[in-house]
Parts: C-alpha cells; structure tokens; sequence
C-alpha cells in the first residue's frame, strides 16, 4: 500500500497559520474585533460594556496584544482625567472581511450547534 503524502502547514520552526490562530482564536479577540469594526473608534469602558461578561483585566490584555500585532490602535488624549480611544488599524481593518465570515456562520449554525452538543450530552 502505497504511503499517502500528507501536506504540511509547518514550513520551519515557525508557522504563521498557527501563531495567528493563537493570538486570534482566544474567547475575547473577534468579540472586541467585531464591537470595533460595527462602533467605531471606542473607549475602554465602552468597548467593556458592549462585551458585556469580559473582566478589565482580560480586556486589558487582548487589547495590548492586539495592539501589539498592529491591529487595533490606541490613542491617549492629554486630559483630566486621561482619555484613551482604541479602533482598528487598517491592517485589523483588512482582517475583519475575513473574520465576518466566520461570524455570520457561527451565528446561523448556533442552532444546530447547540442541538448536537445537547444530544451528545444525552447519550
């Protein structure tokens, strides 16, 4: 039986499909992506408040490693108290095209997701 040749996503020691899913695929990144892209430049607390069940303290962190990756910008203005404005750089601006795709079937697969995690909790 002749051996099948399996395609590899692992060029080297390092995978840009992987570093990007990790960095993307955690529970916040789309939510605080997708709040962004449909409201515009935000502040903290309202980016927090649109979420909804985020902590400050993970919000902080996908924020600064968003940042980080050049996908989201963030911009301090000199008042009293200090006003910090985040919104989404072009090159998260580029990404979201993608990402709504993946938005739009979550939402109308939830249903059928949602079943079959219920029937195999039956079972």
């Amino acid at each position: 039986m002749e051996e099948k040749k399996l395609k590899s996503f692992e060029t080297s020691d390092y995978c840009p499909v992987r570093d990007v899913i990790s960095r993307l695929g955690d529970k916040w990144s789309i939510l605080v992506l997708t709040t962004l892209k449909v409201n515009g430049k935000l502040r903290f607390s309202e980016i927090q408040r649109s979420i909804g069940d985020i902590s400050q303290r993970m919000l902080t962190v996908t924020l600064r490693s968003m940042e980080t990756d050049g996908i989201i910008k963030r911009e301090i203005f000199a008042e009293v108290p200090p006003r910090v404005e985040y919104e989404l750089t072009e090159l998260g601006e580029s990404l979201f095209p993608r990402l709504q795709s993946l938005v739009d079937w979550a939402v109308e697969n939830m249903n059928s997701i949602l079943s079959g995690r219920n029937n195999s909790q039956k079972h």
